[in-house]
């Protein structure tokens, strides 16, 4: 063999991509960090398919391969990570009902009859609970669709898996249409 033959198969060995261990089901087995809403919860070990776990699970961090040295550690500390979840859904159903106790009033145009030019998402509403100082995402949001006509409406926010608030959400004509 040549040198240059010898150089490229040599370059063709070190390119090998670490292979992540197969479950029973032909998955990828990975220990959870973070419950996953609809996978499970921390601490549990679950089977993936490949693609769930390179591009979303692992690279956001919610998750870690499961090596029997994690297993291990898991177990382990298991009532520490239980007190620790018992800690963060009991700080999460505080939230959950200073939210309940609060509404939310958002202006949107609207027409004589009170059907909206747009509609009012889980954007807006996040954002009016951010002037509230409580911090919520849009996808925390669940809406049965967008809010198009004016009224009150009842919105549930999800804080966690067992955790839901019910927010009253008015939605109202802008200053300038009321004056006029």
């Amino acid at each position: 063999m040549t040198n240059a033959t010898q150089k490229r198969t040599d370059r063709k060995r070190t390119r090998r991509v670490r292979r992540l261990p197969s479950g029973p089901n032909g998955g990828i087995e990975l220990l959870l960090i973070q419950s996953v809403d609809g996978l499970g919860k921390q601490g549990e070990v679950v089977e993936v398919k490949p693609g769930y776990a390179r591009n979303y699970l692992l690279p956001q961090g919610l998750a870690t391969v499961a090596t029997d040295h994690h297993k291990r550690m898991i177990e382990k500390h298991r009532a520490r990570l239980l007190e620790i979840h018992k800690k963060r859904l009991a700080s999460f159903q505080s939230l959950a009902d200073n939210i309940s106790k609060q509404s939310v009033t958002i202006e949107a145009n609207a027409n004589d009859e009170g059907h909206l030019y747009g509609s009012v998402g889980a954007t807006e509403i996040a954002n009016a609970l951010k002037a509230l100082e409580f911090t919520v995402t849009p996808d925390q949001v669940r809406l049965q669709g967008p809010l198009k006509e004016l009224g009150l409406y009842t919105v549930q926010i999800h804080l966690a898996a067992e955790v839901e608030a019910d927010l009253k959400v008015w939605v109202v004509p802008t200053a300038s249409q009321e004056d006029a």
